[in-house]
């Protein structure tokens, strides 16, 4: 996982010598498109820290829709990776010998989420999926969840919408956040990767902990 400073540092040094609004728009939101799409079907890249920091930078120009840019292609990006793999998934589940795709999706999904998000999509499907997208690390035992269950992909689609729509919401309101607590657009940046990298590490800590204090117990 890439340091909350590290990254931090490096997105700032990109945004420190910001170019011309119509150059931004014209490069940056392609860009953000594509790292965004490739960070739903490779789930690596930092996507929500790119969103965020893509919506400071929008925060700061004087064009009114810029934010609105920001949201719409983050949606659309994340929803499209999302069908993607989803797509690439089923058809491991219908192939006699599975596929490189879904056991990915089975290594990134630890066996009690996977059994609790199971267990909630049978009576709570659209809103596992929202939930899925907004909590760190849920969005592949849910994906992998529907897999099982041979959900059909427009049904996923359904769910899936609202759930990035949300997502690009939320981590676009971390941006906002950030750029107007600072002056600076990159200050603005720092901040924002600062918490969603801080949000990103919190469940594995969370885990770690009780993990920790479970074994104090038996001890």
């Amino acid at each position: 996982m890439i340091e909350p400073i590290a990254a931090a540092q490096r997105i700032a040094a990109a945004f420190g010598d910001l170019p011309p609004e119509s150059t931004q728009q014209a490069v940056g939101l392609p860009t953000l498109f594509l790292l965004v799409a490739l960070g739903a079907l490779v789930p690596v890249v930092p996507t929500g820290a790119i969103v965020s920091s893509a919506a400071v930078v929008a925060f700061h120009q004087t064009a009114p829709l810029s934010l609105l840019f920001v949201f719409l292609v983050s949606a659309g990006a994340a929803l499209l990776g999302d069908l993607a793999l989803y797509w690439l998934g089923q058809r491991g589940v219908r192939s006699r010998n599975g596929s490189r795709w879904l056991e990915a999706l089975r290594a990134r999904a630890a066996p009690e989420r996977l059994a609790w998000a199971q267990d909630r999509l049978q009576s709570h499907q659209v809103s596992v999926l929202v939930l899925s997208r907004l909590v760190p690390a849920g969005r592949i035992p849910v994906m992998l969840a529907c897999l099982l269950a041979e959900m059909p992909l427009l049904r996923f689609l359904r769910g899936d919408l609202p759930a990035c729509l949300a997502w690009a919401a939320t981590y676009g309101l971390i941006g906002i956040l950030g750029g107007s607590l600072f002056d600076e657009p990159w200050e603005g940046v720092v901040a924002a990767v600062a918490l969603t990298m801080l949000i990103s590490a919190a469940p594995a800590l969370w885990r770690r902990l009780r993990r920790r204090s479970s074994g104090h117990e038996h001890a």
